[in-house]
């Protein structure tokens, strides 16, 4: 076993290198908000209680009198059943605790044990340098509480005296409360200057420079607190004079100390003297801080209030005053900090003021010194500054009604920060004003009464208004759109009038195709008046300049949309004299006209300059940032001079490599549009257009008209929709295409398996040292078709030994992820020891080949030197059994023996007569004796020791008698001498044995002889050595990627620190006991499913546990927790990725390890080091306490559990699992926001906070208390919780991640070199987010969850490797992307929050990131696991979620500026690559509808009757083909086409190939077009309606049956109704089996779902009703547009009723019906009508008579029912109405009434009140009925077939099977066995 157990029973110490847990805590201590400060009593009570049971009771006595004088009415939440509970728990304890009381009174049992704690523990703790400051700490605030409740005994009893020595510990106790202070990182106390972090000499350099305070004058009020503390520095300063909290200043001196000594430390030439900062450090720090600041007063012409003395002293003193300053303004600013510019006014005023301050400056008005505006108080900063700001935020955010308004009606975080983008933010004044109109709609809540007449006034949308509308995307993307429009146009006029390419440049033809350029203008118009028109509702915060150019740009488009076509039709003959005498330079005959080719060539002048601009984009970005009035003016036409987006061009290279893929792109597709859409198209349209008297089947209005356009319209229709669609399709082709290359290129998938490692394993050291340990070299990188890395020999053992401690730690964290079993190696032995799945089977393979061999020595050494892992491993083995040899015997004579034995071996191998001297034959016979030898070593069992002695004489006799040839005289007389004796060899005595065993065992004895064993034993191929899939995969990957270009390691000393944020709710932090066992309705559990999944991990877990059957592991409450964490490691837990996240620091912390020790230190090993002696852990210079320190300065690891604090109030599960989380895992921080009610002025409200808690003797420990202006969540949550918990991270980068992701420690060492990206050369600008690939993890679960993930892995590998490179559109796609930590918290942080717009929060921040010229870069030789959902109905909640996200991009302000601010060929990839997407799949879902309404128009008019006769008598084939084509793209196999790329690139093409053949046959295309259709559906109605919402997909294991009335609540409306050929996905993929009795019990269920009512707080998965009502929301809150559009697009459902009804028999043979009139229609109508009164009346009828005239009710419907029956019969015998016509009838009147029906509720204010809403709902409810029908029935029928299930159950998990998952045991109901 490996030192996994040892680890599980003692405590969990900083360095626990495993994160398993091994123990479990729980906080009993539930405390209401209101009464916080009693908490610590009770959890001391706790402590207290087994020891002093009547202490702990006077603990509690004291906490309910406190509780009382905190709130006496108990008017506090939850302030009531506390007080009860308490004082019933005193009442129970009184007389058990004073029976067990030491002393005979209160007041003296407190005493005691108050002098016994401060002696014996308290004072035991403090052992200067020794302690451990933690505890001390904690120990101290112990010691504190005790004597407040001692002091309130005392008075009770009133005790009069205290006891001189307890005042004295008190005294003592009270000071050193105040010293031991909890921290976060740097104990910057007195107490914490010893600690091994604090004596880094760049520490020390930093915070001497912050505790320079010399010259600074403090004001009088802080002296007293100045006395109290002592030294106080600069940040203390700041605080006294603008009144921050004193909590933000200890956050945000960590927060600066280590910025500082991080930058400090790596410069380079290095420092002199290293504990002095450097200037550099501080330049480079403050120069990113403030450059944001900087650019900002640049753009609004300010100068900028960072203005530094003359002396160097002061100089240093005044950047730390103005850093700090900056970063306590942003670290109390919680939500202001998404508006960065409105940050920056803040500091540019206070900073103003700082200078005064420092100056000296003496006030104009008072004449006496200049002072803060706000002042010093405290808390002051928060009241004056950030409150009122944070108030605007919030009130506008009301306006938004929980997302429902019209974005244009509120304010969101983007319109309040653009108001600081123009000057007149600094009319605001300092301090700012009340009636400033930032402060609008706040200003009237201020002013009672009188202010509720008064609309509250709104500070007014600011650049840009997120309209609801369409045509954001031709506003957005017009320069894409106008392209493609031209080009169709030029096509379709080469088409008709027959230019062939050659021709193209003659006249007539140029002539044609310019027209071009008139339809250009049209176009410019239409976007001249969309910017005007959508930007409208922010008309009150337009300026004049903004009005002027919209003007001037309208009138402007006006103007040539009249010039162009009327000089288009001037010809040239007719044009007047003097025109052509004025300009005498146009040609004369050219027969163009030439006023046209002048205002063409006019209209065109500013596109020639932007494309000469275009190809020098350093011009272009010299011209963005400039100054210059002139070249202002000039921008200011072509685009309004906003704060972002300018500048962001990139370099010629990256311009000619994107450009060059979009050329032969659009070539591409030009030309297919053209040779295969366009050209088949046109002479059946001409043809067409001559067809003559067509005999209608219905009233044709028009029939006398020519052209028949309603057919050509037919037509035409789908192929334009597929013109606008198919660049998509293109797109794909060639992105996949490209991105292969460049894969290829980056050299992935090069080690595709273990063969190809094993091939080039040597290497790997070589590659290992070049990339990941530390040199003075700087490497070249780049490209190079070759890389050859020296191979370690033996002689460079300190190499091998590096490679070697790493590797290890490797394969210890897959045995602690039971990924395999472990192996170990031996630095004793003078051979390099390759990992064990190298050498598998090398050893049995040599025997037989010696044991056969009959040749020379030379022979057989070269036959075993040709496999060089062969001759390691014998070489090895023999090593080895002598280590075993001379381990085990102890008797002289015995251990002579051996050694003339060797001795004669050696000397025979060395001069070449091995052979000839022994016998071969009898080796394998010696090797099982060896191998029984190791196995009884390996049990160590002492009883086996006789067992030994006989196997060692069996060895010798062997080697003796058998295999040598000649007698050696030594050993016979030995041999004789043992006989005098009369002992016989290796047996010994007691007084003097032969042989030691067991020997003497250390951890290495026992890895080595496991080893040795496994050597001598594996016979398996060592291909199959790791079996485990997911070892080799990750085995394959890490060696793979050391031979990818990658930046070298610097030290983990030099390297930049990071921090890890990751945002939490609720989700599952660890499965429960309960959720383990719970079973579904097929009795299948949660672990018994995993067991199925991972049949080798279990059983590796198994043996980890010394478990041999699955219910001892159920036998302890330990093996319990094991096997609870087991299973949440398999799962999407926040346990997996805390797991996952803590690799970061045992990597850093091995690493610094290999930096820092000497070369023994080394060859002893990491293991050494990792399992300190107590005295090294309580030593603060020992290397463990340095590795701790190192790793402790550059990680920082913040999990944000939003709801932490009232988790834990609520006795929440999952706040005792998180606890557990950070006790396990000391360097893991949570930071929660805390909501407290607190008493202000008899009012008890709301206050909230931002904490942060680390774990300290298994309690949370509170860090950092901030106080924040009101709730944080105003925008979407998931920002929202990141922003306010950012203040607590640390470090130069950031790595965002979602807590479904994991991560691998092989993984983590290669973060310092991702790290070093940040430094290196990536273009124009440094990269500013890095792109880090994902592995999928979830995808074995089935095979939907296998289809989904393949599909996000190639868009995370091969879809972003294209976007980063060449197409350099890149942005933030979720996490694990690396931020540049300090440019992103200046620029408003790492994602947006604002409601609904930014749903999809973080592809904002890679927007928000390139607009403020940042960088996004793509790295693939790191990555981070990701789940992903792997339910049909999980998948299709997160395609909608991600598809509303899209539909709401599309009006953001981001896109847009985006959309017009990159050149042309960037922003096409930018389209293709978000919006563009969705766009397509909604054209395609249009092109399936505009195709078949064409064929249903078509042949209900009768017209393709009339065309197709006229194709056979004309012989006209082409017209036959266009009339019959059915076919239409079929999306779902491109989507698999970039898949199949980047698996053939990683897995190999012929395996890629295989798995793509078996996707196929698991309807994996009709997979990919059922989630097209969500994506369409729900992008169309975000787009069309909003209501877009947050939807949780929720990420546990599906192993259960979804209802039949939750699928169809889910798809009904985003499939059913769209068609219901989707009816054969659903039956082969929604987890439904086809048993007979679960479609009963279904139905069962759905019947009593739809006939049930709704009403108020009636859940939709309970009524129909309510769900039916739910979705309709987003027509609730629609625009009028939205209404008339829903009405337009039900239109199309009537066209069934009019074509049908003049097909009927009925009316054929009637006289109207005969001449086609529209009587027929008019008449069908009235059959509708008929039928409405008829239900109308029944429906009254129930109302009025069911209760009272039951009778009358009969009646009523016997008459109705025999007067619908007798006119059916008259119309059967004198209408001639057949069975068929009432089929028929059936198809035309269904779609009407779902059409009406659809109308209704797009009018439902009129149809309500008109009185008709309830005949609406009933009819609604029938058609629901009849879906459910159609959709139901067949499921019913198949579910009689059992062959059905069985195919089912294979189609759905055969992924699964393949991994030996027993699904059919499952369905059949397994069972948990005992």
């Amino acid at each position: 076993m490996s030192n996994m157990d040892a680890g599980l029973t003692r405590r969990p110490s900083r360095s626990a290198a495993m994160t398993t847990f091994s123990t479990e805590v729980f906080d009993n201590e539930v405390v209401p908000s209101s009464l916080g400060s009693i908490a610590p009593i009770l959890r001391i009570a706790t402590e207290v209680e087994s020891e002093r049971p009547r202490v702990a009771y006077l603990c509690r006595f004291y906490a309910f009198e406190k509780a009382h004088r905190l709130d006496p009415s108990s008017s506090g939440r939850g302030v009531r059943q506390f007080k009860t509970s308490l004082l019933q728990r005193l009442e129970r304890d009184n007389a058990s605790s004073l029976a067990s009381r030491v002393k005979k009174t209160d007041a003296r049992e407190i005493q005691s044990y108050y002098q016994q704690y401060y002696e014996h523990y308290v004072r035991a703790l403090d052992q200067g340098e020794q302690a451990d400051r933690a505890q001390l700490g904690k120990a101290y605030q112990t010691a504190g509480v005790l004597f407040e409740v001692l002091c309130a005994v005392n008075k009770t009893e009133k005790v009069e005296e205290v006891a001189p020595e307890i005042i004295a510990a008190a005294r003592d106790v009270q000071e050193k409360k105040e010293i031991y202070s909890p921290y976060n990182i740097l104990p910057l106390d007195a107490a914490g200057a010893s600690q091994s972090i604090m004596q880094l000499e760049e520490v020390k350099a930093a915070v001497a420079a912050l505790w320079n305070t010399r010259g600074l004058n403090w004001p009088a009020s802080f002296e007293p607190q100045r006395q109290k503390s002592g030294d106080l520095d600069l940040l203390d300063w700041l605080r006294a004079m603008f009144g921050f909290q004193k909590d933000n200043v200890r956050n945000q001196r960590e927060h600066l100390i280590l910025l500082l000594a991080n930058s400090h430390i790596r410069l380079h030439p290095k420092p002199e003297p290293l504990n002095k900062l450097d200037e550099r450090a501080l330049d480079a720090v403050m120069s990113k801080l403030f450059k944001n600041y900087k650019t900002w007063c640049k753009f609004l012409g300010r100068k900028h209030s960072l203005r530094l003395p003359q002396g160097p002293q002061e100089i240093q003193q005044r950047k730390m005053l103005y850093m700090g300053l900056y970063l306590l303004i942003w670290g109390e600013a919680a939500n202001i900090r998404f508006m960065p510019e409105c940050l920056c006014y803040i500091f540019h005023n206070m900073a103003y003021e700082l200078h005064g301050l420092l100056a000296g400056n003496v006030s104009i008005v008072t004449g006496e010194n200049i002072k803060p505006s706000y002042g010093g108080d405290d808390e002051a900063f928060l009241r004056k500054v950030v409150t009122p700001i944070y108030r605007v935020i919030e009130t506008e955010a009301k306006k938004n009604k929980d997302g429902n308004a019209a974005n244009s009606d509120w304010c969101n975080y983007d319109d309040l920060n653009e108001y600081f983008w123009s000057s007149d933010c600094f009319s605001l004044g300092w301090p700012m004003r009340d009636d400033g109109d930032f402060f609008k709609s706040t200003r009237n809540k201020g002013q009672g009464r009188k202010a509720v007449q008064r609309k509250s006034g709104s500070t007014g949308k600011s650049n840009f208004v997120e309209m609801r509308s369409f045509w954001h995307l031709f506003r957005s993307f017009d320069r894409l759109w106008t392209f493609y429009i031209l080009a169709l146009q030029a096509m379709l006029i080469a088409g008709f009038q027959n230019i062939s390419p050659m021709e193209l440049f003659e006249i007539d033809s140029l002539y044609a195709l310019s027209s071009i350029f008139i339809t250009a203008a049209f176009l410019r118009l239409l976007q001249s008046l969309l910017d005007l028109i959508l930007n409208f509702p922010g008309y009150h915060r337009w300026r004049f300049s903004d009005v002027l150019r919209n003007v001037l740009k309208l009138i402007v488009s006006l103007v040539w949309v009249i010039v162009l076509p009327i000089c288009y039709v001037q010809s040239s003959n007719y044009s007047p004299v003097d025109v052509k005498g004025i300009l005498p330079f146009l040609p004369k005959q050219s027969g163009i006209p030439p006023l046209y080719l002048l205002a063409v060539a006019l209209y065109l002048l500013p596109n020639l300059l932007a494309a000469c601009l275009f190809l020098f984009p350093m011009l272009r970005r010299w011209i963005e940032n400039s100054d210059w009035h002139i070249i202002r003016l000039l921008l200011w036409w072509s685009q309004p001079r906003i704060y972002v987006g300018r500048g962001m061009h990139e370099s010629q290279f990256s311009l000619i490599k994107y450009t060059l893929f979009w050329v032969v792109l659009l070539c591409s597709k030009v030309a297919f549009s053209y040779y295969m859409q366009i050209k088949p198209l046109v002479k059946p349209t001409k043809d067409i257009m001559n067809i003559k008297r067509i005999k209608y089947t219905w009233h044709e209005f028009f029939p006398e008209g020519s052209g028949n356009y309603g057919a050509i319209f037919s037509l035409w229709l789908p192929m334009i929709l597929i013109y606008f669609m198919d660049s998509q399709i293109w797109y794909s082709i060639y992105s996949t295409l490209c991105g292969g290359v460049i894969g290829a290129f980056d050299r992935l998938g090069e080690i595709r398996t273990l063969g190809m490692l094993r091939s080039r394993f040597q290497s790997l050291p070589g590659a290992f040292n070049t990339y990941l340990v530390p040199s003075d070299k700087t490497p070249k990188r780049g490209f190079s078709f070759s890389k050859k890395f020296a191979e370690v020999t033996a002689s460079r053992r300190s190499e091998a030994a590096k490679f070697a401690q790493l590797w290890n730690e490797v394969i210890c964290s897959f045995r602690e992820e039971d990924l395999i079993i472990p192996y170990t190696s031996d630095p004793s032995l003078k051979i390099i020891q390759w990992p064990p799945f190298l050498l598998a089977s090398k050893i049995p393979i040599a025997l037989d080949m010696a044991a056969q061999f009959r040749s020379r020595d030379s022979d057989l050494w070269k036959r075993i030197c040709a496999d060089e892992y062969m001759k390691c491993a014998v070489i090895e083995c023999y090593e080895t059994f002598k280590i075993v040899l001379n381990a085990l015997v102890v008797g002289e004579n015995e251990k002579r023996i051996i050694n003339i034995i060797i001795k004669e071996i050696e000397s025979n191998i060395s001069k070449n007569t091995f052979l000839a001297n022994f016998r071969m034959g009898p080796l394998p016979a010696l090797c099982k004796k060896v191998v029984e030898l190791v196995a009884i070593l390996k049990d160590a069992d002492p009883s086996k020791k006789d067992t030994v002695v006989l196997l060692l004489q069996d060895m010798l006799e062997v080697v003796t008698r058998d295999m040598m040839v000649n007698e050696i005289r030594e050993l016979v007389e030995l041999g004789h001498s043992n006989k005098e004796s009369g002992r016989q060899l290796f047996a010994g005595t007691d007084a003097r044995p032969a042989i030691m065993f067991p020997p003497v065992g250390t951890a290495q004895w026992e890895e080595q002889i496991r080893r040795f064993h496994l050597l001598l034993t594996v016979k398996e191929s060592a291909i199959d050595v790791p079996t485990n899939l997911e070892a080799r995969r990750r085995i394959t990957f890490f060696s793979n990627s050391l031979f990818m270009d990658m930046p070298r390691a610097p030290r983990v000393r030099k390297m930049l620190s990071f921090s890890v944020l990751t945002p939490y709710y609720s989700e599952e932090t660890v499965y429960s006991r309960a959720d383990l066992e719970l079973e579904n309705e097929d009795g299948v559990s949660i672990i018994y499913y995993l067991q199925k999944i991972f049949p080798d991990e279990w059983n590796n877990f198994m043996e980890r546990l010394n478990c041999k059957k699955e219910s001892e592991v159920w036998e302890n409450d330990e093996n319990i927790l094991q096997l609870r964490h087991w299973v949440s490691l398999r799962g999407q837990t926040l346990c997996r990725t805390v797991r996952g996240m803590m690799y970061y620091r045992r990597a850093l912390k091995l690493q610094a390890f290999l930096d820092m020790a000497s070369e023994t230190e080394i060859l002893e090993g990491y293991k050494a080091i990792t399992i300190p002696s107590e005295e090294e852990k309580k030593s603060q210079r020992s290397l463990y306490a340095q590795l701790e320190a190192v790793a402790d300065m550059k990680f920082t690891y913040v999990a944000t559990c939003q709801i932490y604090g009232n988790q834990k109030r609520n006795g929440d599960r999952r706040a005792t699992d998180i606890l557990n989380l950070m006790v396990n895992n000391p360097s893991l921080r949570v930071a929660y926001i805390d909501e407290v009610e607190e008493r202000e002025g008899g009012k008890v409200q709301k206050v909230y906070y931002s904490v942060l808690v680390k774990a300290v003797d298994n309690l949370d420990q509170e860090i950092y208390r901030i106080k924040l202006p009101g709730a944080v969540k105003l925008g979407e949550g998931k920002p929202e919780n990141q922003n306010h918990a950012v203040i607590f991270t640390r470090g130069e980068a950031l790595q965002a991640i979602d807590m479904n992701q994991d991560n691998y420690l092989e993984e983590a060492f290669k973060m310092r070199n991702l790290l070093e990206e940040f430094n290196e050369d990536h273009g124009v600008r440094p990269p500013t987010i890095l792109g880090v690939r994902e592995h999928i993890f979830t995808g074995s679960v089935s095979s939907l969850a296998w289809f989904m993930s393949n599909q996000e892995t190639s868009f995370v590998t091969i879809g972003q490797r294209v976007l980063a490179r060449p197409l350099k559109v890149r942005f933030h796609y979720g996490h694990p992307d690396v931020f540049d930590r300090i440019f992103h918290i200046t620029r408003g942080g790492m994602s947006k929050a604002s409601r609904n717009v930014n749903l999809s929060e973080d592809i904002f921040a890679g927007f928000n990131s390139v607009l403020r010229r940042g960088n996004v870069t793509h790295h693939e030789y790191i990555q981070v696991g990701k789940g992903r959902d792997v339910g049909l109905n999980q998948i299709s909640l997160f395609e909608a979620k991600v598809a509303c996200g899209n539909g709401e991009q599309t009006l953001s302000r981001d896109i847009y500026r985006l959309g017009h601010r990159f050149d042309f060929f960037r922003m096409m990839s930018f389209y293709f690559t978000t919006i563009g997407s969705y766009l397509s799949s909604l054209l395609i879902v249009f092109t399936v509808y505009a195709f078949l309404y064409g064929k249903l128009y078509l042949s209900l008019s009768g017209l393709e009757e009339s065309i197709v006769k006229f194709a056979e008598t004309r012989k006209d084939d082409p017209l036959k083909a266009v009339m019959a084509q059915q076919s239409l793209v079929q999306l779902g196999l491109l989507m698999t086409f970039p898949m199949f790329m980047e698996m053939g690139l990683e897995k190999g093409f012929r395996s890629a190939l295989g798995d793509l053949i078996i996707m196929q046959l698991q309807l994996a295309t009709i997979f990919f077009t059922f989630s097209l259709g969500t994506k369409a559906h729900y992008f169309g109605r975000t787009v069309l309606h909003g209501g877009a919402k947050y939807r949780a997909t929720g990420r546990g294991f599906v192993v259960r049956h979804e209802k039949f009335a939750e699928n169809y609540r889910m798809y009904s409306r985003s499939h059913f109704v769209k068609g219901l050929e989707i009816m054969i996905l659903l039956i082969c993929y929604s987890v439904y089996g086809f048993e007979w009795q679960k479609i009963v019990d279904d139905w069962d269920d759905w019947q009593k779902w739809i006939g049930s009512r709704g009403g108020i707080g009636v859940p939709a998965n309970k009524s129909w009703e309510s769900w039916w009502d739910e979705e309709q929301d987003h027509l609730k809150h629609t625009g009028i547009l939205g209404r008339v559009w829903e009405i337009i697009l039900s239109l199309r459902f009537f066209i069934y009723q009019y074509g049908i009804v003049y097909q009927l028999n009925l009316t054929k043979s009637s006289e109207a019906g005969e001449d086609l009139s529209i009587i027929v229609y008019g008449m069908s109508w009235l059959v509708i009508f008929a039928l409405m009164i008829i239900l109308k009346i029944v429906s009254l009828g129930r109302k009025k008579f069911s209760a009272d005239f039951q009778l009358m009710f009969r009646l009523l419907k016997l008459v109705l029912f025999l007067a619908f029956t007798v006119t059916l019969v008259l119309m059967f015998l004198f209408l001639n109405l057949k069975v068929g016509d009432l089929l028929q009838s059936l198809l035309a009147y269904l779609p009407t009434g779902w059409a009406l029906l659809q109308i209704a509720q797009a009018c439902r204010p009129i149809v309500k009140g008109l009185g008709m809403w309830g005949s609406v709902k009933a009819i609604a409810r029938g058609y629901e009925y009849l879906m459910g029908l159609v959709i139901f029935v067949p499921v019913g029928v198949l579910a009689w077939f059992p062959f059905v299930s069985e195919f089912q159950t294979r189609l759905l998990f055969n992924q699964a099977f393949s991994r030996g998952l027993q699904i059919q045991r499952i369905l059949a109901g397994g069972k948990k066995q005992n």
